[in-house]
């Protein structure tokens, strides 16, 4: 017995050692957007596209902020207002005029969802056929629940002109205030970091890819090289797809965090949070089986097997297990104090990770049977049978 839980601690213990030291350094939070002042030797075309379903409580702070961007170049904004019924449409047109931006506001009246496309997506490309009309060298893929610093999209832009890059998208700073948006949303981040070193998406000679839906720029000679949307119409991690398929084209992408840009849509509790998480975790998975299988038992290796040997090595008076058991733990918790720190979180939490990582577990698990059961991909009154 003592020896197979001491195997399983050095594995455990080996896998940490591989991951910090060799998979892209996921944990550092370095691959941020730039804050400096940057000359442009030109002034790209913008237009922005934000697909809305019933945001009209945000939208007041969110489209108010994309309408008063110090961008200097031409900017116009498409809200695609997808059959709301809060009277999303009146409140855009409402907040243009009181920024006094109506000319740069047009709204699209999104028609029926299609067969085979998610709504979102659909929501963008009746948003991009009309941004068409103004002849943009990229694109600004948005959500409406983020509230743009005002000098972000002067640095997308630049980010982009600068580097030559076809994609640039960042993970805007995810609302963290109430309690379990602390104990779960940096996890969150951590998580995604991992699965998609920011390092490995950002070398063009590496094969990774990602995107952050919330905001991504794009180049519109990108978008048409790919085929436009309807190449990932039926994605519900559209993000990634969109990466994806502009890096396997041959385009350049980046990926960051920004500190100052930030999601105000809330995640006050639990089942908000699991309801995120499950609504797309198994897709991750390409609906596999065996992967689930693998990642649960991936899961419970890495994060669950170094605490709990910890206290069996203790308990059992093996002082070799509960050492090697304290050493991985006390690995994990380094890994994920950077991001801790990045979200103002007490650095407490970091010893947490197991306990968090058991309940996004259970939310992967939960992803799975919402498939099995036909009702996953639940978003926004819609399930997508995929």
């Amino acid at each position: 017995m003592a020896a197979i839980v001491f195997g399983l601690m050095l594995l455990s213990l080996v896998i940490w050692i591989g991951l910090l030291g060799l998979w892209g350094q996921f944990w550092r939070v370095d691959q941020q957007l730039e804050v400096a002042e940057l000359d442009l030797p030109f002034l790209p075309v913008v237009c922005a596209v934000v697909p809305a379903r019933n945001e009209a409580q945000l939208l007041p702070l969110t489209l108010r902020s994309l309408l008063l961007q110090d961008y200097p170049g031409s900017f116009s904004v498409v809200v695609v207002d997808d059959n709301s019924t809060d009277q999303t449409a009146n409140f855009a047109e409402g907040i243009a005029h009181a920024v006094n931006k109506p000319q740069q506001l047009h709204i699209v009246s999104g028609e029926s969802l299609p067969p085979g496309w998610t709504g979102k997506l659909w929501a963008m490309e009746q948003g991009i056929e009309r941004g068409i009309k103004f002849a943009p060298d990229y694109f600004l893929l948005t959500d409406a629940d983020i509230e743009h610093d005002i000098g972000h999209l002067r640095r997308m832009v630049a980010k982009a002109v600068l580097e030559d890059l076809d994609l640039v998208s960042v993970m805007v700073h995810l609302r963290c205030d109430s309690f379990w948006e602390k104990l779960l949303i940096p996890a969150f981040v951590f998580f995604f970091q991992k699965l998609y070193p920011f390092r490995w998406v950002n070398n063009p000679k590496n094969k990774a890819a990602a995107a952050a839906g919330g905001c991504i720029l794009i180049r519109r000679e990108a978008l048409a090289r790919i085929g436009g949307l309807s190449v990932i119409r039926q994605a519900l991690i559209d993000d990634c797809a969109l990466a994806q398929a502009v890096k396997s084209s041959g385009g350049r992408i980046w990926l960051g965090l920004s500190d100052l840009t930030r999601s105000l849509r809330p995640y006050d509790s639990l089942e908000t949070i699991w309801n995120m998480v499950a609504r797309s975790a198994y897709t991750q998975l390409n609906y596999s089986p065996l992967l689930l299988v693998g990642s649960l038992l991936g899961m419970i290796l890495v994060y669950l097997v170094p605490p709990v040997g910890m206290i069996l090595g203790l308990l059992m008076g093996h002082w070799g297990i509960a050492f090697t058991g304290l050493s991985g733990w006390l690995l994990m918790t380094l890994a994920y104090l950077p991001i801790i720190g990045f979200y103002r979180c007490s650095p407490a939490l970091a010893f947490c990770l197991p306990a968090i990582a058991f309940l996004y577990t259970l939310m992967t698990l939960d992803s799975a049977i919402l498939h099995w059961q036909g009702r996953g991909g639940a978003w926004k009154g819609r399930v997508y049978k995929i």
